[in-house]
């Protein structure tokens, strides 16, 4: 990706790509961050068209949002996921390698400013000093995504001065109920569990029945998570080609 794509002699493309749901809150919540992006990307001066795409579940795919961009233009792809798995490495990266000029930044997470909100959410939630806490992530058999997530859940423990255990909703281990019943078997009165999901969907529904004391609402809303996006396409846009294509 050129570093002056943007720069006001053509827009920059971004293809806004997220998992997709067939929850209508969680589908209303991640269209506004793709707003809330349009509206950070104009604040930082980048002329850019934000493009909707999906992975899973809804339309528009990805691969046919990429195959409809005009010929010859620049793009790069911002994944709406919250850490490295099969959807970054696989589908996103495999879609992007099959259309010239086109780039992919990495995923949201894990940022220190992902701590601060879930510590916000927690808060919401009733989260008390001496209450244990499991960071809950979608979960991956990538192992780059695991670490993200480990190292989210140590952001988070930084943030809130005590221990974070990480664990996970599908495909790694811990599961969410097992790490709260850990926590329960080690002495814990209460468990909250912080969900690192940026929306409403099948995910988090089941955390519900994870057997905490408390469950955090998704990350969404809040234009901290467009902040996040805007800085992982600033930063693939500094890399150049050979680094995001």
């Amino acid at each position: 990706m050129s570093p002056a794509a943007g720069d006001g002699a053509r827009p920059l493309h971004v293809v806004a790509c997220a998992h997709g749901t067939d929850n209508p809150e969680g589908r209303l919540l991640v269209n506004g961050l793709r707003e809330d992006l349009a509206a950070q990307l104009a604040a930082d001066g980048i002329d850019a068209v934000i493009h909707e795409a999906y992975v899973d579940v809804q339309e528009p795919r990805l691969d046919s949002v990429l195959a409809a961009l005009p010929p010859g233009v620049e793009a790069i792809v911002a994944p709406l996921l919250l850490s490295e798995g099969f959807h970054t490495s696989v589908d996103i990266a495999e879609a992007a390698a099959l259309r010239p000029n086109t780039g992919v930044c990495a995923p949201i997470g894990p940022d220190p400013r992902l701590a601060a909100v879930l510590a916000v959410r927690l808060a919401e939630a009733g989260h008390r000093p001496g209450d244990a806490v499991v960071l809950a992530a979608a979960g991956t058999r990538i192992e780059a995504g695991q670490r993200q997530a480990a190292r989210m859940a140590a952001a988070l423990a930084g943030e809130l001065g005590q221990d974070v255990t990480v664990a996970y909703c599908s495909a790694a281990a811990p599961s969410v109920p097992d790490a709260v019943a850990a926590a329960r078997a080690a002495g814990a009165k209460r468990v909250g569990v912080a969900a690192f999901l940026l929306a409403p969907g099948f995910f988090h529904d089941r955390l519900a029945g994870a057997g905490a004391d408390h469950v955090t609402a998704a990350l969404l809303p809040g234009v901290t998570i467009a902040k996040c996006v805007a800085g992982r396409l600033a930063e693939a846009r500094a890399k150049g080609p050979s680094d995001t294509e």
